[in-house]
């Protein structure tokens, strides 16, 4: 998982920060939930704003007993020290706490410094003195604006937008915070909407080391889409590093934004000659098969290699029936492609697949259910070439 810190506060988090915008929108129940199955997806840092009406509110009761173990941001827009204090007290009891982690000057037409005349950083470094907050920011729309916090050497964050579609003076932006050991929160990270295509602009992001994106989430099926996604890259690369294939199985809009080697479908997901037509020539396409039927159309319509199972009794599909002895060299025999079986293998009743013509099998729980997985993986490869070569000489 990819982590970034926020420049001298420390703030360790998640690659991926939590805009509560939306959620203004939706109900309390719906809210509360979101926010904490982000939680449990890995999500730590949560950037809300009083102006977002109700928004503190439903992180509030979210993390309401989890609170040390996530980071909150919140922001006023307060014109005078007396709107500072009163927003700091009712956002801290909207969001059930005794201190903000990130407080945050919410896009205010001028730096506020000491001496200013507003009275707005004072009451910032008093409430830090009194521990109501941990750490001062700014966010802002302006370049001027935003190059004079950095400038200041008073804030340790800046929050400003930030994507694929951002310019030189962005970019420069970024590097000026670094510089500072500045943390820099990208907001607008799609650019309101004119971004579709989240993979993308999730890979713009990841480039930048010191840089958190926040999105804003307002339905389950983005937050889902969005730890996928996230997760989905992290090991392509991962296992482009090691020149493996790397194959997304079923979501096939997933394997194309995160550029996956292949796609595996079912029996019952979409047709090998639609997912051929979504994903080009050159992704390698896996279907799955029962039957020599089944097996033969899908080699017609495109697919590159085929899933054969299940060769034993497996937990890891209870619905899916084992093959019928002799199916399995039955398929093996009738198409030209490879074929990987799959469906409860493991070390002790692998080698029963020698003579099937298998050209390789599929592990989940021979693997992950190992106390030494690497040893485990080792003496399973030493297996399967033994079924390889044995197949091989048939």
């Amino acid at each position: 998982m990819d982590m970034v810190t926020l420049g001298s506060t420390g703030i360790t988090v998640n690659k991926n920060g939590f805009g509560a915008l939306p959620i203004q929108r939706i109900s309390q129940e719906d809210a509360v939930y979101l926010a904490r199955k982000a939680y449990r997806a890995g999500i730590r840092f949560f950037d809300t704003a009083r102006a977002y009406t109700d928004s503190e509110v439903k992180l509030g009761e979210a993390f309401d007993g989890i609170r040390t173990e996530v980071y909150i941001a919140t922001k006023t827009a307060a014109q005078n020290a007396e709107d500072f204090w009163k927003d700091l007290h009712t956002s801290l009891t909207n969001l059930r706490t005794d201190y903000i982690d990130l407080y945050q000057f919410h896009n205010p037409a001028f730096c506020p410094k000491p001496g200013d005349g507003s009275g707005l950083y004072e009451a910032m470094q008093e409430a830090k003195a009194k521990g109501m907050i941990r750490h001062i920011g700014i966010t802002n729309h302006r370049l001027a604006v935003a190059h004079e916090a950095i400038d200041s050497g008073l804030y340790e964050t800046l929050q400003f937008p930030f994507s694929y579609i951002s310019g030189e003076q962005e970019l420069e932006l970024v590097n000026k915070c670094k510089a500072a050991n500045m943390g820099f929160i990208a907001m607008k990270g799609l650019s309101g909407g004119l971004i579709t295509n989240s993979a993308a602009a999730y890979a713009f992001e990841a480039q930048y080391d010191g840089v958190l994106p926040i999105w804003g989430v307002q339905r389950e099926k983005e937050l889902d889409d969005a730890a996928f996604l996230q997760e989905a890259m992290e090991l392509s690369a991962l296992c482009r590093s090691y020149g493996v294939p790397f194959i997304i199985n079923d979501n096939v809009e997933i394997a194309v934004k995160c550029h996956a080697d292949g796609i595996h479908v079912g029996q019952e997901d979409m047709a090998a000659a639609d997912v051929r037509a979504k994903v080009g020539p050159d992704m390698i396409i896996g279907v799955s098969a029962h039957s020599v039927e089944e097996a033969q159309l899908a080699v017609a319509h495109g697919a590159d290699y085929l899933g054969v199972g299940a060769a034993f009794s497996t937990h890891t599909k209870t619905d899916v029936d084992v093959l019928p002895e002799g199916r399995l060299k039955e398929i093996c025999d009738s198409v030209d492609v490879p074929v990987v079986a799959i469906g409860g293998i493991h070390k002790d009743n692998i080698l029963k697949l020698k003579g099937s013509g298998a050209d390789g099998v599929a592990l989940v729980s021979a693997i992950f259910s190992a106390e030494d997985i690497e040893a485990e993986c080792k003496e399973l490869k030493a297996l399967t070439e033994q079924i390889i070569y044995s197949n091989s000489t048939f």
